[in-house]
């Protein structure tokens, strides 16, 4: 990861532990929890009153996202769903009333004060069908094809390494599995430039995909039934959007000891998921390596 990634990246994670904290000790005060300041096209409000009021005041003040996941992602009894970016665990805990008792909700996190916000949250709603992993979303720390259905709402904008993201999600999603995602999109019109000029990287904005680089990367990962639906404007030439893709019924993700080379490599990259970690083919990043694979090796 380059130096000016990993920055983005602690400048991200510093933005949602303090708002967290801000939820947190907001909670503890004579009038309850106050919502993380945001406008009329991001948070709460996204969600119908009946959901809101079905959750603990935290998880809902704690809601920072651009559209809501789990009313688009059709979650049926029983099925296991991973929440990207999890955050006060909203979406986990609208998530496990949807798939029920015979089914589980993972949330992921990397920032350990969201984290522990959500499993407080968990415990006041009584959810026993979740649980929360610390890590990044561009290594998932579960096994491959281990869940139906992956949402997320509103970070994959976050990721400086989006490719990894999307080999990452094919990765742990069985055959036949989706996905039903809320995040900002871009008109394919915008360049990066553009984009910066209507709001920060930590807003969701600058970091965005175009609806082109959107489709591109999903494919290239080995999506199918790609589809991007705009629902309202964030900003001038901006989005939020629901994206809807597949696994198809008959990916498999090639076996690491099957698809392991002379020279110790697999997926493409050798040191798989380590520091030393570099892509088999000198030309390209192991990003692109790894998504032309179509997976992400854990080591």
């Amino acid at each position: 990861m380059s130096e000016q990634s990993t920055d983005l990246r602690e400048t991200v994670r510093r933005r949602y532990a303090a708002a967290a904290v801000q939820v947190t000790e907001g909670g503890t005060a004579c009038c309850g929890p106050q919502p993380v300041e945001v406008d009329e096209n991001f948070g709460s409000a996204l969600y119908d009153a009946d959901e809101r009021d079905a959750l603990p005041a935290e998880a809902v003040a704690a809601s920072l996202g651009c559209g809501n996941p789990t009313a688009v992602a059709e979650l049926r009894e029983g099925e296991s769903v991973l929440d990207l970016g999890s955050g006060g665990g909203i979406d986990v805990l609208l998530s496990a009333r949807r798939v029920g008792p015979t089914g589980r909700a993972y949330g992921l996190d990397m920032t350990e004060e969201m984290l522990a916000l959500a499993l407080a949250n968990a415990e006041k709603a009584g959810a026993t069908n979740v649980e929360f992993l610390k890590g990044t979303i561009e290594a998932i720390p579960l096994p491959a094809n281990t869940v139906d259905v992956v949402i997320s709402n509103c970070v994959i904008n976050l990721s400086t390494d989006k490719p990894s993201v999307f080999a990452e999600t094919f990765r742990v999603l069985k055959p036949g599995g989706r996905i039903g995602v809320s995040d900002v999109v871009a008109d394919d019109t915008l360049d990066a430039g553009q984009r910066a000029e209507r709001g920060d990287y930590v807003g969701c904005i600058a970091g965005a995909l175009s609806f082109a680089e959107y489709r591109r990367g999903l494919a290239a990962a080995g999506f199918t039934d790609i589809e991007i639906t705009p629902t309202h404007s964030v900003a001038d030439g901006m989005h939020s959007a629901i994206i809807r893709a597949a696994k198809p019924t008959t990916s498999t993700v090639p076996d690491t000891a099957a698809t392991s080379s002379a020279d110790g490599s697999c997926c493409g990259v050798t040191a798989c998921c380590t520091p030393a970690e570099r892509a088999a083919d000198p030309s390209i990043t192991v990003s692109t390596a790894k998504s032309a694979a179509g997976c992400a090796c854990q080591s």
